[in-house]
This record gives structure tokens, C-alpha cells and sequence, in this order.
């Protein structure tokens, strides 16, 4: 049976009820004892009234704790929320998502970090939630442009794109971008500023970034707290996951962006000019539909340069804590592709100047059997790929080119052939065909709408035909 004890204020007054309920015995025959705290929802209540509520609370309180419950818990969601991640990194979640709920957790511990679990409410969920997108919940409110005095102090010491990329820790591309005067992170202007034995201010400026945080980066911080929270309903120390009963924001489901025919065959003209390695890393894009860390990862040993066949077994990927490392395809699994004839032509060339490069180097050469490498071996960050393709698109007038798209420009050309969509799904590494099914809806809308009218062609001209008579 509960017990049930009113708590007074200074003035006499009853302010809560403590109830306390017995959970059974600890393995030295202790009594557990659970505790709880029972407050008027609203004023003005009479002594009975609330002597009345907390007795029908503390009989709801002793039956869930008969259920395993385990509510008298006190933990804050800072602390739990990192007893997860660590749950998820112990069972293999990838570093990069880990990194992402790192990264999250800026913006929703200084809201929720302090609170008990079992205090948060679905609308202090929603509350969060319009404040993201109302007021300035961006962190990373600025960029940074390089002042004059970077060009002039790289050209003074001499120093190459490679030497500052390599002391700097920071992909040449992203060196030359920086070394351009285009925005680039914070964290990448300081890396610079230190390599140059200098300051941040010495070289850079700061550029405000005014851009709101959109409904999609919004959905992603409900997502972790609803993980978060769903983990503490799993293990009984809520009764049900306030994130479950919140509205988050809907994020609008974009489009694929993918090139037309004639789009590709302008980058095609273009990359006819540009360095072997960069043409045969974008013929690789196009052909296979592979992301980029997939491209970054490819080895010799996974290529047959007779046959064209290749494997994907692995990707490179990035995170702040880890650096650039080897990791799984994003869904785990294997596939195996064959290239077209031009993308293999392409590869075996390339395979000459790279046999040339590692012998060149000798004793210098760092790494292992990448395809792609750095100057002198090393793997290559997989968005040097990304800052790449940006300025081979700006010094060719072309559009923006993003590697992505040509994964998307792969899965639309196969739709639009007839290539099923279980075989669609397997050539892009998908983890099944519904994956394929939901981003390419559109696509196969429209190559149904192809079919119909291939069957609509039996009809044809029937209309026009003089009917016969019957005699």
C-alpha cells in the first residue's frame, strides 16, 4: 500500500504530497523503497481535493512500479542522453553518426540538458522546436574569407598548395578555395592561419551566415531527442516518449537533382581538358552512380582491368574526431559492378601515371593500394571530390555540379530504360528497393506513364477506321 505524506510551506500550507511505495527486497533483504513528488495541476484546490488526487496518484505510481517502471529516477537528459551515445557506439553506430548527435546535442542541452526525463512534455518539445526555426538557433553563424595578406604571405614563404594542404590538414581544393577568397568554415580558416604561424585575424575575416536553419536540420535534432527519450521508454523509465506526441516541423520531400543528356554531355566536352585522375574520378561518378566515399575507397585489388569489373566493399569517410578513415558502404553491404568500355579506358591510363607517381616517389610514398591518392600516396578526403567539382564547374560556366547528382542522373537513366527497380536498388547500393522506390517516385511515375502508352499503341488508329456494318 503507498504512503502518502503532505508537504508544507513556511505558511502551513499543503504544497505537495510525497509518496513513497515499496519495490520489493535488494539481495541483502533491504526494502526498496521508490519516491515521488505529487503537485496540484491547478490552484485553488482544497486540502481534501488534493489529499484526494495524490492518493488516486499514488496507487498510479505503486502499479507502475508493480510494471517494472522504474519513474522515481532523477537522471537529467545530459546524462542520459550520453549514456546512449555511448549505448550506440558500443553496438557499432557509424563515427560519422555519432559525430552528427554530438553536433546536435549543441543546440538541445542548453534547453533540455538540465532537465529530469521524466519532466520533458511534448510541448516543450514543440516550443523548442519554433524557436529553432523563429529565432537564431544556427551555431555556426559565420564563414570566413581570406584578406589579401593570405596570398601575399604564401607567395613571400614560398610555400605550395600541397605543403599548406599537408601542414595544414586540409585538402588542397579546399586550400585553393580558401587561397580564392571563397567563404570557407571557420575551423578551416584557423588550421590555415596556424600552418602560416599566425593568427586568424591575420589572414581572415569573418562573414556572418544569416541563412536559417532549415525544417530538415530542425527534424534532424527531433529525431535524436525522440532516439534519446525512446531508449529511456525501452528501458521502463518512461511511461511513453514525449517525442512521440510532439509536431515537429514537416521537411519537404525534394526532388533528385540529376543532369539531362545534353547537360552531361557538356561536362563530358569539358572534363576532355581536365587532369587525368580528376576526368577518370567523374567518369567514375557517372558510370557506377557510387558516392563519393565509395570512389575515394575504391582499391586495385577490387578492380579487374580486363574485364571491367569492379567491387564496393568499402568507402572513405570523415569526421572531425577521426579524420579521413576506412569505413563500411553506407548500408553494409557488397556489390559488384561493370564498367563501361570508356570509364576502362579511362582507368588503365590512369593506372599507368599512378604506377609512374608511386615509383617517382620512392621511399616517400605513404599508404596503401587506393585508386586515388594524394601526391604522395595518401587517401584523399572525400570532399576534395565536392570542392573539386565546384570549381570545375565555375571555371567552365557550367552549373553547379554536385557529386550526388550524378547518382540520382545513374538512377533516372536506368528507370527511364526499363532497368527494374530491384536491380535499380542493387546497382546503387540501396538497402532494399522501397529505398529506391520512395527517392524515385517521380521517375517511375513517369516511365509508367512510358509503358501506358507503349500499350495504349494496340488502339492505335482504331478510331479512325470505318466501322463494318452488320449485314
Amino acid at each position: 500500500m503507498p504512503y502518502i505524506e503532505p508537504r508544507h510551506s513556511s505558511s502551513g500550507t499543503i504544497t505537495s504530497y510525497k509518496i513513497v511505495v515499496s519495490d520489493g527486497y535488494d539481495c541483502t533483504g533491504k526494502q526498496i523503497r521508490r519516491r515521488c513528488i505529487w503537485t496540484p495541476p491547478r490552484p485553488g484546490m482544497t486540502e481534501r481535493q488534493m489529499e484526494k488526487e495524490a492518493t488516486a496518484a499514488a496507487y498510479k505510481f505503486e502499479e507502475q512500479i508493480n510494471n517494472g517502471y522504474r519513474l522515481d529516477n532523477t537522471q537529467s537528459f545530459a546524462e542520459y542522453a550520453q549514456y546512449v551515445i555511448d549505448l550506440k557506439e558500443q553496438i557499432g553506430i557509424k563515427p560519422t553518426t555519432i559525430d552528427r548527435y554530438i553536433e546536435l546535442l549543441k543546440r538541445i542541452l542548453p534547453v533540455f540538458g538540465h532537465m529530469e526525463i521524466s519532466k520533458i512534455r511534448p510541448q516543450h518539445l514543440n516550443q523548442f522546436y519554433k524557436d529553432l526555426k523563429e529565432k537564431d538557433g544556427r551555431l555556426d553563424t559565420s564563414k570566413a574569407t581570406a584578406k589579401r595578406a593570405l596570398k601575399t604571405t604564401i607567395s613571400e614563404l614560398g610555400i605550395s598548395r600541397a605543403k599548406l594542404s599537408r601542414d595544414s590538414g586540409i585538402s588542397a581544393t579546399t586550400v585553393g578555395v580558401a587561397i580564392r577568397g571563397d567563404a570557407v568554415a571557420v575551423e578551416t580558416a584557423e588550421a590555415i592561419s596556424k600552418a602560416l604561424e599566425g593568427e586568424f585575424d591575420d589572414f581572415f575575416k569573418l562573414q556572418e551566415n544569416k541563412v536559417p536553419l532549415s525544417d530538415k536540420t530542425i527534424l534532424e535534432h527531433h529525431r535524436l531527442i525522440s532516439t534519446i527519450l525512446a531508449q529511456a521508454e525501452k528501458e521502463m523509465l518512461l511511461t511513453y516518449n514525449p517525442a512521440a506526441k510532439a509536431t515537429p516541423p514537416r521537411a519537404k520531400k525534394s526532388k533528385p537533382d540529376y543532369y539531362q543528356p545534353d547537360e552531361i554531355d557538356e561536362i563530358l566536352t569539358a572534363l576532355d581538358k581536365a587532369p587525368l585522375k580528376w576526368r577518370t574520378i567523374t567518369y567514375l561518378l557517372i558510370d557506377t552512380g557510387a558516392r563519393r566515399g565509395e570512389i575515394m575507397g575504391l582499391k586495385w585489388e577490387n578492380i579487374n582491368l580486363e574485364t571491367g569489373l569492379v567491387i564496393i566493399d568499402h568507402a572513405l569517410l570523415y569526421t572531425k574526431s577521426k579524420g579521413v578513415y576506412e569505413g563500411e558502404t553506407k548500408t553494409g553491404n557488397t556489390r559488384a559492378m561493370i564498367l563501361a568500355p570508356q570509364s576502362l579506358d579511362l582507368l588503365k591510363k590512369w593506372h599507368t601515371d599512378y604506377l609512374r607517381l608511386k615509383m617517382k616517389n620512392g621511399d616517400r610514398w605513404i599508404g596503401g593500394d587506393y585508386v586515388f591518392t594524394q601526391d604522395d600516396g595518401r587517401p584523399m578526403h572525400p570532399d576534395s571530390i565536392t570542392d573539386w567539382l565546384g570549381e570545375f564547374s565555375k571555371k567552365h560556366d557550367l552549373p553547379h555540379i554536385h557529386p550526388h547528382a550524378f547518382r540520382h542522373t545513374a538512377a533516372s537513366t536506368m528507370i527511364a530504360n526499363g532497368v527494374d527497380i530491384v536491380t535499380t536498388a542493387g546497382e546503387l547500393g540501396h538497402a532494399s528497393p522501397s529505398t529506391t522506390a520512395n527517392i524515385y517516385a517521380h521517375q517511375i511515375a513517369v516511365a509508367k506513364a512510358k509503358a501506358a502508352n507503349v500499350r495504349a499503341g494496340v488502339f492505335s488508329g482504331r478510331d479512325s477506321k470505318p466501322k463494318k456494318k452488320r449485314a
